[in-house]
């Protein structure tokens, strides 16, 4: 047997009571959309979505009280649509590196099946949250980026950087959440819960998604991780341009509707501060986590580590 088999047999033999521990958490945790997360309410839109950690609206000192909290709503509104958009590839891969169970470890492609189905619920959740934000916010807001279009995309890369990209999502949804999202007491208690239950499914995820990952490194050889990483380091660039994209749609809508006309300088400062956030929000906090570096750089050679920090280098900027 060559030693990737053997590894990859070693890593089945020593992680199947970790996929059972998953199983055993989503029935325990698990939720319904109306009955558990909405339960017939609305948002209450005199308050905020995203908290200030997160959207960086105080460092807007010339908006007042009301402005920085619809520019919270407005980012919110497409951090719910980012979810919705990543869910998108997160199924249909997991979905497929699931095969490789299908004769193998039951509790593995249990969970991984629990894992598939409970993103195709985050996927319609997050629809629900357009529509519920979309009757209580003026007309015009647009979500730029085709979610069937960037997970076509996606899924065309390497699975080792699909994953990878997976593993750094699901654990920046923990980091917000802990750290910024369930601490601040002045955000709609409606939109508050919509991430808390989303959190508690995503926290075994983030589990599978590193189980999932370190089977696939073991696959390979030392040029196809190269390749890899080549892989990731494209990913980070396209979600960097699907930013781009999203903070200039998303200031464009806030200068129609925040109720006066914004000089070009001042449009400008929330043009950058809001693509400072949403490059924190989906890059920065994630590649920063200790235990995604901790699980990337377990994986790849000091020379690939430089190599993807020189292409975040202007986005850490």
């Amino acid at each position: 047997m060559q030693s990737s088999q053997l590894e990859m047999k070693a890593l089945g033999e020593g992680n199947s009571a970790r996929y059972a521990k998953t199983i055993e958490f989503s029935k325990r945790i698990r939720w319904d959309i109306d009955r558990d997360v909405i339960r017939g309410r609305k948002f209450e839109f005199s308050k905020k979505f995203l908290p200030d950690g997160l959207s960086h609206v105080q460092s807007l000192g010339f908006l007042d009280v009301d402005e920085r909290r619809l520019l919270s709503q407005i980012q919110g509104r497409t951090y719910a649509n980012m979810f919705g958009l990543v869910e998108r590839f997160i199924g249909p891969k997991i979905s497929e590196v699931s095969r490789d169970h299908w004769l193998g470890d039951q509790a593995a492609f249990e969970a991984l099946v629990r894992f598939t189905d409970e993103e195709l619920k985050h996927q319609e959740l997050f629809r629900r949250i357009e529509r519920m934000t979309a009757a209580g916010m003026p007309e015009g807001y647009q979500f730029r980026p085709q979610p069937n279009d960037v997970a076509g995309a996606v899924l065309g890369k390497s699975t080792w950087a699909v994953l990878a990209l997976i593993c750094h999502i699901e654990l920046f949804v923990l980091a917000h959440y802990r750290q910024s999202i369930e601490p601040d007491g002045e955000l709609s208690e409606l939109w508050k819960d919509v991430f808390m239950f989303h959190a508690k499914e995503e926290s075994q995820h983030a589990i599978l998604d590193e189980l999932e990952w370190a089977r696939e490194d073991a696959k390979l050889t030392p040029e196809q991780r190269d390749a890899a990483v080549n892989d990731l380091i494209a990913l980070v660039g396209a979600v960097d341009g699907i930013l781009q994209l999203q903070a200039n749609a998303d200031t464009d809508y806030f200068a129609r509707v925040c109720g006066r006309k914004l000089g070009k300088a001042d449009a400008q400062k929330v043009h950058d501060a809001v693509l400072k956030a949403y490059r924190w929000q989906y890059i920065v906090s994630g590649v920063q986590d200790e235990r995604f570096q901790k699980a990337l750089g377990g994986m790849i050679t000091e020379a690939q580590m430089q190599r993807i920090g020189t292409a975040l280098a202007p986005i850490l900027a």
